[in-house]
């Protein structure tokens, strides 16, 4: 029986299992890989309004990520909502401390969809040195917009991004994929069904990929396969809670 990569999701704790740690838990366990997880945040949401949120003590975050790291051969790190850049660039120091070499997927959650903000746009100017350091960052076009126009998009030679499509007027649901300067475009896959609306979408996919890079499998491959997890998810069923089996 071969072991599986351990991979740790760093995200907040979402009640109704939609988004964050929970929902990449169950991504991971679909995946064929160890799923591990650190809070960053304490929320009280439901699948379609997010009520309050309580930030972690980023000490508390950065201890707990180096036992794992200490405890565990982790080959992969996905990140969550973070409180802001100097948060996010404490968390990146700590895992690659803990490892070098290690992949890391960041999900630049700045608001979510019921337009209650996480991240501290305030300290985007803060950003530039540390999502320099990741493998992908994987925003919605909205963010990708936000983070385009403030010129804190990563230099693509040094860190990927994938550009989601589910937000844009047209072609939706096409994302584009940026690695080496090189733009790769990921459509929904031939002959898909409806797609209904799901609450934590985004953070299936970046913790999807993540489970891929962790297998071994290069960036590319790694998105298309967890273009396919998520389309699969989306299409579950009607509700805005999916399914991932």
């Amino acid at each position: 029986m071969q072991e599986r990569p351990y991979v740790i999701s760093i995200a907040g704790f979402d009640p109704s299992g939609g988004a964050g740690l929970l929902s990449d838990s169950k991504t991971f366990e679909q995946s064929k890989v160890m799923g591990l997880g650190v809070c960053t945040a304490l929320t009280l949401q439901t699948a379609s309004k997010c009520l309050s949120l309580e930030w972690r003590p980023i000490d508390e975050v950065t201890e707990a990520i180096q036992v794992l790291m200490e405890s565990y051969p982790v080959s992969a790190v996905k990140i969550g909502i973070v409180k802001d850049a100097e948060f996010l660039g404490k968390i990146v120091g700590t895992v690659q401390k803990g490892n070098p070499e290690v992949k890391i997927v960041w999900d630049p959650v700045l608001k979510s969809t019921s337009e209650f903000t996480f991240f501290d746009l305030e300290t985007l100017h803060q950003l530039k040195s540390t999502v320099n350091k990741l493998s992908l960052i994987t925003p919605n076009y909205n963010e990708y917009s936000i983070l385009k126009e403030n010129h804190f998009l990563p230099d693509m030679n040094q860190c990927s991004l994938l550009i989601k499509g589910g937000h844009r007027k047209d072609h939706l649901g096409t994302d584009i994929l940026v690695e080496n300067e090189t733009e790769t475009l990921l459509i929904p896959a031939e002959g898909s069904a409806t797609y209904f609306p799901k609450h934590g979408s985004g953070c299936v996919l970046s913790s999807a990929i993540t489970a891929e890079l962790a297998k071994g499998e290069n960036m590319e491959k790694a998105c298309r396969n967890g273009k396919l997890y998520i389309e699969k998810f989306l299409k579950s069923n009607a509700s805005l809670l999916g399914m991932h089996s």
